[in-house]
């Protein structure tokens, strides 16, 4: 067997991928940049955060600042270019191409930033000797033969153009004759945001019993504002508890050449039509956080910009994200989300049509919730981190960079863990990241809940924690039942539901076996008396162990008879695990042959717990064939879900059957419990046999978590610590469920220890930097 393995181990050396440490490309981006107050600075500023955050050495970036005026720059400015100087021009060409650091220029492009001087900037363009891309924040339908021209101009000359929306990238297909293959959509970032109690934010504010309506930007006719102040007195006669919010100050660009008209004239309007009790100016640049809660505590949000032509607006993609039912004029970004039911369209101008529509949404409580609801499932996959993910992926490709990328590990975060928990248990469902008390309760939940709250305490030891511990096992201790099983659903009223007798009960037995075992296994730091309980009632529930014949429910009961007897070493609990053990193998040998190394003639769900009962079942009696059977059927598993450079489990929508591969039609169907407890296994297998490649795609597969899988999206929200429900075909479903939450949790807290171990040793885990984060 040692000749096997060791055989084993030089075939998966040599299989592993080899990543090669290469300097990290520099990346330059040009574009307006705070303190200079502009939408697009702001942008640029989320999106460098984004990248920086999301990632450990994609991009050394730097920033060239689209100069007009005197800003004082901070460190991150190396560069300046004043955009309505010739001579800045040539001098920053001169600079690019002297560089032996930059690889790639991205410009952030606004027709106004440029205007009288597109000349210089297109011989910057076609001068830098450097990989670059043009992202634009206004494309103009039909435009006169000048503007065509210019773009088109630009598109040759460059690698890629970026736009946020699809009728955006059609307008240059149709209408500047640019090729689709140079066009590629990333949509303006949005972000993630914790949706706070809305009552609570208006109390905070003063704004209690008030129905808020809010717009927000830097002010300038083009927002046409006026249109809402004319609809307010219709809207006030309905609802004379509505506040109009006027959120930003006025355009610095504005303010140069005509100082506070704009804003004067909406106070003298506001005078005319007696609104000063419905209306208030939050005359500031915000804070992001505060700006994220005014949002939040909006009732509608108006847009009713005057241009026609404005391709995307960051502050509608913000109020989307927070949670606001849209009444918006019909630019090109309203049209495309606004569609799918998050809001409202109404003409330019029209403040009849906007007060009608507003008074309708005040009417209808459950029609602006459901409003919410669309607009956040649309809005959320554009999170700065899925922009992060896209802009990083597009650049790479450009620069045709063969190493793959590396995610910044996320710091640990209970919150909505905490959140989910009341005093009974952990709730079962979310919607998005509220928790769903109707759901109520499972066994499975919380047994899941007690290993999750364990590991972290066996890793912090944070004593208010035990409370959690305490909940969940109460919680499995009220399940069971005087016959020696477990009851699984359990209503919000704390009563057992119908689904008991209708549902398979077995694999919830075996989960509540595995957690009592983890739980018993710490018995040298958590408080005797919840041990004494604990095993009190293992032994009892472990009588009826013999009688369970559910593949997965007989893994679970080897995982939880292995971790208790790492304590008790019971007889009983070995004698157990090898009958549990060799009706696994029995089923193994049947259906194995030379190209199907598996207990069933399919794989499912939570597949990788049976090689590591397996495992566990050789850990404890060492009979060889064990052994053999784990290491085969693992690395036989490994082969069907991984690739080289990412993990794709088996879809619920369709299993994988002996002779199949896996359907490439089941696109999606991932839920995070299949990689949970993949990295589980792979974590067992690596610390007993220190095969690399099984630490390897340890990280390879929590990357799935951090967008590495087929959309390319976040299915773990840093924001609330919640995790996504799971990876469909096109889209994430977004609710935040105790399953999918604990099982990111599981998955985090088990490459805790690679990680600490990489940061006391200042190297890389699998040639992934890891940064060591404390959790909140």
């Amino acid at each position: 067997m040692n000749n096997k393995l060791n055989r084993r181990k030089r075939l998966l050396k040599q299989l592993a991928l080899k990543r090669v440490s290469e300097k990290t490309p520099q990346l330059l981006m040009l574009s307006t940049f705070p303190p200079r107050e502009c939408g697009i600075a702001t942008y640029t500023q989320d999106l460098i955060q984004a990248i920086t955050h999301k990632f450990t050495e994609s991009f050394d970036i730097k920033i060239c600042a689209l100069e007009y005026g005197k800003h004082d720059y901070d460190e991150n400015v190396n560069y300046i270019l004043e955009t309505q100087n010739p001579h800045s021009y040539y001098r920053l060409i001169r600079d690019i191409n002297t560089s032996d650091r930059i690889e790639l220029i991205v410009l952030q492009h606004e027709f106004g930033l440029f205007r009288g001087n597109e000349k210089e900037l297109l011989i910057l363009l076609q001068s830098v000797e450097k990989t670059s891309v043009v992202v634009f924040h206004t494309v103009l339908p039909k435009p006169d033969r000048e503007t065509q021209q210019y773009i088109q101009s630009i598109a040759e000359i460059t690698n890629m153009l970026v736009v946020m929306t699809q009728s955006a990238k059609k307008i240059l297909e149709d209408d500047y004759l640019i090729a689709q293959e140079k066009i590629t959509v990333i949509p303006h970032g949005t972000h993630l945001v914790q949706h706070i109690d809305k009552k609570f934010l208006k109390e905070k504010y003063g704004y209690q019993h008030r129905k808020i309506l809010s717009t927000f930007g830097l002010l300038s006719s083009g927002k046409g504002i006026e249109t809402t102040l004319k609809a307010l007195p219709s809207i006030i006669k309905q609802h004379p508890e509505t506040l109009f919010l006027i959120i930003g100050k006025t355009h610095p660009c504005v303010i140069q050449q005509d100082g506070e008209k704009y804003r004067q004239s909406l106070e003298l309007l506001i005078e005319k039509l007696d609104l000063s009790g419905n209306v208030d100016f939050v005359n500031d640049y915000l804070p992001l956080d505060l700006l994220l809660e005014y949002l939040q505590l909006t009732d509608i949000y108006l847009f009713t910009s005057k241009d026609p032509n404005q391709a995307v607006s960051g502050t509608f993609s913000y109020a989307i994200s927070c949670g606001c039912p849209i009444v918006s004029t019909p630019i090109p970004h309203a049209l495309e989300i606004l569609e799918k039911g998050a809001g409202i369209i109404i003409d330019f101008n029209d403040a009849p049509q906007l007060a009608k529509q507003v008074i309708n949404l005040l009417d209808d409580k459950s029609m602006r919730n459901q409003m919410t609801l669309n607009g956040l499932h649309q809005m959320i996959p554009t999170a700065w981190e899925n922009s992060a993910i896209a802009h990083v992926k597009l650049f790479r490709s450009l620069l045709n960079s063969g190493s793959s990328i590396s995610y910044k590990i996320p710091k640990i975060n209970l919150n909505h863990l905490k959140k989910m928990t009341t005093d009974f248990g952990i709730l079962q469902f979310s919607i998005i990241n509220h928790p769903d008390k109707d759901s109520g309760y499972t066994l499975d939940d919380n047994a899941r809940a007690l290993i999750a709250m364990c590991q972290f305490y066996r890793i912090y030891k944070r004593k208010n924690d035990l409370n959690y511990i305490n909940i969940y096992f109460y919680f499995i201790l009220f399940s069971f039942q005087d016959e020696g099983y477990f009851f699984n659903y359990v209503d919000i009223q704390k009563q057992f539901t119908e689904q008991n007798s209708t549902c398979n009960l077995e694999d919830a037995f075996g989960r509540a076996i595995w957690a009592l075992g983890y739980l018993i296994s710490m018995q040298d730091i958590i408080p005797s008396e919840l041990i004494v309980k604990a095993k009190k009632l293992f032994n009892k529930a472990i009588l009826q162990a013999e009688s369970i014949h559910s593949t997965r429910a007989m893994a679970f009961i080897i995982k939880g008879m292995y971790f208790a007897n790492t304590k008790n070493g019971n007889p009983l609990n070995i004698r157990l695990i090898e009958q549990l053990a060799d009706r696994l193998v029995q089923m193994y040998k049947h259906e194995t042959d030379n190209e199907w190394q598996w207990y069933e003639s399919y794989l499912t769900y939570a597949n990788s717990v049976l090689p590591e009962a397996i495992l566990f079942a050789w850990l404890t009696i060492r009979k060889p064939i064990y052994q053999s059977i784990a290491l085969d059927s693992f690395d036989f598993l490994l082969s069907k879900i991984f690739s080289q450079d990412a993990i794709k489990v088996i879809s619920n929508k369709g299993w994988m059957h002996n002779g199949q591969e896996i359907n490439p039609a089941h696109t999606g169907g991932e839920q995070p419990i299949d990689v949970s407890y993949t990295i589980i296994a792979l974590n067992e297998f690596y610390n007993n046999f220190r095969i690399e490649d099984y630490k390897y795609k340890i990280f390879t597969a929590f990357d799935w978590f951090l967008g590495n899988n087929h959309l390319n999206q976040i299915i773990y929200n840093p924001c609330t610590g919640g995790c996504y429900d799971g990876v469909e075909d096109s889209y994430i479903n977004l609710n935040q469920g105790a399953e999918s939450t604990i099982s990111y949790l599981m998955a985090r807290l088990t490459i805790e220890k690679h990680i600490v171990s990489a940061e006391k040793s200042g190297q890389n885990t699998q040639d992934k930097k890891i940064h060591f984060l404390k959790p909140i």
